[in-house]
C-alpha cells in the first residue's frame, strides 16, 4: 500500500496495490485504521485491486464506519473493475457515497 498527500487539505491518499481478500485483510485493516487516524480525509485509490472478496468488502465497511464514528471522511476515489462490480452487485454505492463511473457494455 502506497501513501501520498492529496491536493485536498489534510488529506491522505492510499493506493491499494494488492487484492482485497481474506489473505490480505488483517494487514490491510491495520494499515487503513492507522492511516485513518492520521488524516481528516482519507482517499482510497483502489484502481489496482484485481480481486475483492467478502473480507475486502467488510474491510471497506469497517473503514467507512470508523471514519464516520470519528468525524473523518473516507472516500474511494478510483475503483478497479473488480471493486466497481462488487460494490454494484452488493448495491453498496449509496453507502460509500463515492461516484462510480458506469462503463458502457460492449455490444454482442
Amino acid at each position: 500500500m502506497a501513501t501520498n498527500s492529496s491536493p485536498s487539505a489534510n488529506a491522505l491518499r492510499i493506493t491499494v496495490a494488492q487484492d482485497l481478500t481474506i489473505y490480505n485483510a488483517a494487514a490491510l485493516k491495520e494499515q487503513l485504521l492507522k492511516a485513518l487516524g492520521a488524516a481528516d480525509v482519507l482517499e482510497l485509490d483502489l484502481s489496482q485491486v484485481a480481486e475483492i472478496d467478502t473480507s475486502g468488502v467488510q474491510l471497506l465497511l469497517l473503514a467507512k464506519r470508523e471514519a464516520l464514528r470519528e468525524g473523518r471522511t473516507l472516500s474511494i476515489v478510483l475503483h478497479s473493475p473488480a471493486v466497481q462490480e462488487t460494490i454494484d452487485f452488493l448495491n453498496m454505492a449509496a453507502y460509500f457515497g463515492d461516484p462510480l463511473v458506469i462503463q458502457a457494455q460492449a455490444a454482442d
